[in-house]
């Protein structure tokens, strides 16, 4: 069964992490660990993460939505159908459609979607083919080939990034995309290369300062990641991911009050509602 990591939960369901981590921590889906502890999701818990987050923004209780997962998730296959996936919400049901079949999960009259518009009442889950490169392949053209290719060829994925950076280096997405790439995949010297990189580019885009924080984490460099934090807020005091591991970087950096300040403020952020 193919497992997806956090990153292709962002990029896929359009979630920020800290909402992820919301849902997880809600006790909707139960990722398995990989390396490193990484969470890793099945394509049922994309499914049940993607209706959980849309019946939790529609004020439905917590415990209606926990049994409303729950069935949806029993019903669900294992992996991708060949004839595709499709969730509509009818009257105060969701209605899936696989091939030619189609069989309601409780829920509500709330839209589900992964992709398109999200204004059409359904989704449609369809597997992505990259275009042929081309002579004329535009920096943007290459970034989408290098999202495309993540999943299945993340070599060539990586290539892709660096030509749509060669095309435009000021082409945020794709330095984001080449660090996450690199950081994922262990790279770490890599990776911070390629934030640095993109903050002479770009400047100080509060995204990369804060993807520079977790990799400055993961090398140990505390103080520095505690510096990239806190000028990834001061770019956009509502990145509520960042809030969350400045939190917990002070904690462990015995500064007690600077921790509960942020979590505090990750908690405002996110919303967190208990059961009604």
């Amino acid at each position: 069964m193919h497992q997806y990591g956090l990153r292709d939960v962002e990029r896929l369901l359009r979630l920020p992490r800290s909402t992820v981590r919301t849902l997880v921590e809600a006790g909707f889906v139960s990722p398995a660990r990989g390396p490193r502890k990484a969470w890793r999701f099945s394509f049922q818990d994309l499914i049940v993460l993607r209706t959980a987050q849309a019946l939790v923004a529609a004020n439905v209780p917590r415990r209606r939505i926990t049994g409303s997962v729950k069935q949806l998730r029993r019903l669900l296959p294992d992996s991708m159908p060949l004839s595709g996936l499709s969730i509509a919400a009818v009257a105060d049901r969701v209605v899936v459609r696989e091939g030619g079949s189609r069989w309601q999960a409780e829920s509500g009259q709330y839209l589900l979607a992964f992709e398109g518009d999200p204004v059409d009442g359904s989704l449609s889950v369809i597997e992505h083919r990259p275009a042929a490169a081309s002579q004329e392949t535009s920096a943007q053209d290459w970034f989408e080939q290098g999202a495309a290719l993540e999943l299945e060829d993340p070599v060539a994925a990586k290539q892709a990034y660096e030509r749509a950076i060669a095309a435009d280096a000021k082409l945020l997405d794709a330095h984001v995309n080449l660090g996450i790439l690199l950081h994922e995949a262990g790279k770490l010297d890599a990776a911070e290369r390629a934030y640095r990189r993109a903050i002479e580019a770009c400047g100080g885009d509060p995204v990369v300062l804060y993807n520079l924080g977790v990799l400055l984490e993961d090398l140990e460099r505390e103080g520095e990641a505690l510096q990239a934090y806190q000028a990834a807020l001061r770019g956009d005091p509502g990145l509520a991911d960042c809030h969350y591991n400045l939190a917990l970087l002070c904690e462990r950096l015995a500064r007690p009050k600077e921790a509960i300040r942020h979590m505090a403020q990750y908690r405002r952020l996110v919303g967190t509602k208990g059961d009604r």
